[in-house]
């Protein structure tokens, strides 16, 4: 169903039809549908969430702006602290300006178009990554194609058909590492002279430090790799979460008296592996524990692609087809191969005792 609002008088258009939770289609294969006005075209592709004030989700960036922003530029992957301290930040500048909160972000991540091999392992899939920036309480995400004709504009082109032509900039406020255009010439001294050029205010917002660290994507992605799960939690302010659907699977786990639920994992590559105590949300009124595994299941065969795998505690229901989120709370041990799938079976009675005891020993704490 296309909602109206008042967008439509700049051309725009809204589509307000319920989106499947793991399945946001920023860069569906047929267009969705928008009404052309003022030279351009462009697509607001859900309302995010549903509710009086949502975040704009737009597919792109229109050739003339329809209205100043007070904005921000990056790819929020995981909306770690520093992330949301930028966030809180550009909040107030938007209501002290009484313009809209916007941040522009990339699909896919500039590395994985110019050296997928070596592009990190994704914190938050895209949905995931909106989710976040909507409990934030930002206005609007433009949601911009990173191709070699984006990154091939200069900076000071990027400035003026981005910034200035397509989304209005009044004040742009960024990291204070950021670098943009082609071969990175862009920093904050050139935004800076664009700036004063142009009639737009430029702040640069600085590190975030946690415990004398800076807290950034890639120290999460550090922590997530060693293992120091706690370490990833604090530096992202919540769990770090792996959502997606459960999968019908072979049903191994079932014939040796652990039935797992198979989460479907859509990212190329995981920032963690190994065998976690975990909560899953969506699946009961509250967070159910659970033991997962994440890997490639070595003792079942060679080569295989890496999946999730969730064992819930005391729990036998069907829940084929649920979306869930899995949030991790601590490593047990890395993965195995084991000989057999008796020995399997044996590491899995253990890890499972395992869960039981972190989990025991954390209600004791909290009633302490």
């Amino acid at each position: 169903m296309l909602a109206r609002s008042n967008e439509l008088a700049a051309g725009i258009s809204i589509i307000q039809a319920p989106i499947a939770r793991a399945g946001l289609p920023i860069f569906p294969a047929k267009p969705a549908p928008s009404v052309a006005g003022g030279g351009f075209k462009v697509d607001i592709i859900a309302r995010f969430p549903f509710s009086l004030n949502p975040m704009l989700v737009f597919r792109g960036v229109p050739e003339r702006a329809t209205t100043s922003t007070v904005l921000t530029i990056g790819n929020f992957d995981g909306v770690h602290l520093g992330h949301r301290a930028l966030l809180a930040e550009l909040k107030a500048r938007a209501r002290d300006l009484a313009l809209p909160a916007t941040v522009l972000t990339f699909e896919p991540h500039p590395r994985e178009l110019f050296a997928p091999q070596q592009a990190p392992a994704r914190l938050a899939s895209l949905r995931d990554k909106l989710e976040l920036l909507a409990e934030c309480g930002v206005d609007r995400v433009h949601v911009c194609r990173f191709n070699h004709k984006l990154a091939a504009l200069s900076a000071v082109q990027f400035v003026e058909q981005i910034l200035l032509g397509g989304l209005g900039v009044r004040h742009l406020i960024i990291g204070d590492d950021f670098r943009f255009g082609k071969g990175r010439g862009g920093d904050f001294a050139l935004l800076q002279q664009q700036g004063q050029a142009h009639g737009f205010a430029v702040e640069a917002m600085h590190t975030v430090d946690f415990g004398g660290l800076r807290v950034s994507s890639s120290a999460v992605r550090e922590a997530l790799a060693l293992g120091n799960i706690e370490h990833a939690e604090e530096l992202l302010g919540r769990a770090f979460v792996i959502a997606g659907r459960v999968m019908d699977g072979r049903k191994i786990g079932r014939t040796i008296g652990f039935p797992t639920a198979n989460i479907q994992v859509r990212r190329q590559r995981l920032p963690l592996s190994g065998v976690f105590a975990v909560t899953v949300s969506g699946v009961d009124a509250r967070p159910l524990p659970g033991a997962a595994n994440i890997g490639v299941r070595p003792t079942l065969a060679e080569g295989l692609k890496p999946v999730l795998e969730v064992h819930l505690l005391d729990f036998d229901r069907d829940i084929y087809g649920k979306h869930v989120d899995v949030n991790f709370m601590h490593k047990l041990r890395a993965e195995a191969k084991f000989a057999s799938l008796d020995e399997l079976q044996a590491q899995i009675s253990r890890d499972v005792a395992d869960v039981r005891e972190f989990f025991y020993r954390r209600g004791a704490e909290a009633q302490r």
